[in-house]
């Protein structure tokens, strides 16, 4: 598949990190991500070379569009009264090919690479185990936790904006439960 060739050495560029409205980049959410950060169109995070998931995903979004691959972005958060933030967030891509399910992951280091399954709700359900393992500590009350399937948004969206453009979006629920 020599379009996730094209995808890992465009993606392996990019680091972890986040650009604010004036471009400046930093590798690491510190407290003012919540007050500056806007969602980076994916030209400019090919300039500015750090995003976070949200922007990554959007990259790696249009990249795949251009081989002709349509994608999918997903958001899983959970909510809670009992962490700190009271929110821990986590986007996605998947995308169909040959039959198969693909989870291109490169903005969670931990997991970065191509993953295969045999069906969305497969994929889904893996990801969701691995965040409330790895990101949650297996601390969580799976009833907080919601995952939204959300179209292309628009870039220089606020943190909250874009979790407004998300939580707008249908939550994803496995075949069994539609």
């Amino acid at each position: 598949m020599d379009f996730i060739e094209e995808l890992d050495k465009t993606m392996n560029q990019i680091k972890y990190g986040w650009a604010d409205a004036h471009g400046y980049t930093y590798p690491d959410l510190s407290r003012d991500f919540a007050k500056d950060y806007r969602l980076q169109s994916p030209d400019e995070l090919l300039k500015t070379k750090y995003g976070v998931c949200w922007d990554q995903v959007e990259l790696e979004r249009k990249i795949l569009a251009e081989a002709k691959i349509k994608a999918s972005t997903y958001n899983i958060i959970h909510y809670s009264e009992d962490t700190n933030p009271k929110m821990r967030t986590h986007t996605f891509l998947l995308f169909s090919h040959n039959n198969k399910v693909y989870w291109y992951e490169h903005a969670w280091e931990k997991h970065a690479g191509t993953h295969v399954f045999n069906s969305t709700d497969e994929a889904i359900a893996t990801i969701q185990k691995i965040f409330i393992k790895d990101e949650l500590q297996n601390k969580c009350d799976k009833d907080y936790i919601v995952i939204y399937e959300y179209p292309t948004p628009k870039p220089h969206l606020t943190p909250s904006e874009f979790y407004k453009h998300c939580e707008s979006s249908p939550k994803y629920l496995p075949n069994n439960q539609q």
